[in-house]
C-alpha cells in the first residue's frame, strides 16, 4: 500500500561523505509519496557523496544548519556513509539539530552509520537499534539494544543496517512518518 505524504516536510541531513544511495533511494521514495524533502547540511551549495568505495554525485543543499530549525520540519531522514555522521557528530548544531526532532516528538529514520547521530544526540539509551554492525559497541555503550535485523522501529526511530536493506527501510519509514503526516496541509 503505497503512503500518502503530501504536505510533510522532511529534513535530510548530510555532509560530504554520505552513502549516495541511502540518500538519494529514500529521498526519492519520500518525494514519490508526495513529502517536500529538503537537504539540511553545515555548508552550503553542494556536497558529494560516497559510492561505496569512491566519490560519487553531488547533491544541492537546500538549507545550511544554520538557517534550519527543527520546527519548521516534521521528520528527519539520516543518511549514512562512515564519513557523514563521523563529521556530523562534531558539530553541535548537527547535534541540536537531530535533539530537536526528538524532544519535539517527531520521527527520525537513520541507516547505516547514521546511528552514531542517535547516540551524540542522547537518543540511543534504551532503544532498540539496528546498523552497520562497527557501531554495535557504539550502541551497546550508549545504552542501546544494537540488533542484526533489516529494519527496526522503536517508538518513532527507525533504524537499518546497510544499503541492501533500503527497500525495508524505505518502507518503514514511509509507515513511521506517514503517522506523522500533517492533517489538511497542502
Amino acid at each position: 500500500m503505497a503512503q500518502d505524504l503530501s504536505g510533510l516536510r522532511v529534513a535530510v541531513l548530510a555532509t560530504d561523505g554520505f552513502e549516495e544511495s541511502e540518500l538519494l533511494r529514500p529521498s526519492r521514495a519520500l518525494e514519490d509519496a508526495g513529502a517536500d524533502v529538503r537537504v539540511v547540511s553545515p555548508k552550503g551549495g553542494a556536497i558529494k557523496g560516497w559510492r561505496h568505495t569512491a566519490w560519487g554525485d553531488r547533491v544541492e543543499v537546500d538549507l545550511t544548519l544554520d538557517g534550519a530549525d527543527p520546527a519548521d520540519f516534521d521528520a528527519l531522514l539520516l543518511p549514512g556513509g562512515v564519513m557523514n555522521p563521523d563529521r556530523l557528530r562534531m558539530d553541535e548544531r548537527a547535534v541540536r539539530f537531530v535533539r530537536g526532532f526528538a524532544e519535539q516528538g517527531k520521527p527520525i529514520a537513520a541507516i547505516c552509520h547514521a546511528p552514531w547521530m542517535l547516540i551524540e544526540a542522547g537518543l540511543a539509551a534504551g532503544k532498540r537499534i539496528a546498523s552497520w554492525p562497527s557501531l554495535k559497541t557504539d550502541l551497546r555503550n550508549a545504552g542501546a539494544e544494537w540488533v542484526d535485523e533489516e529494519v527496526v522501529v522503536d517508538g518513532r526511530i527507525v533504524t537499518s543496517r546497510k544499503p541492501d536493506d533500503i527497500p525495508a527501510f524505505n518502507r518503514e519509514m514511509l509507515a513511521s512518518f506517514a503517522q506523522f503526516c500533517p492533517a489538511g496541509r497542502s
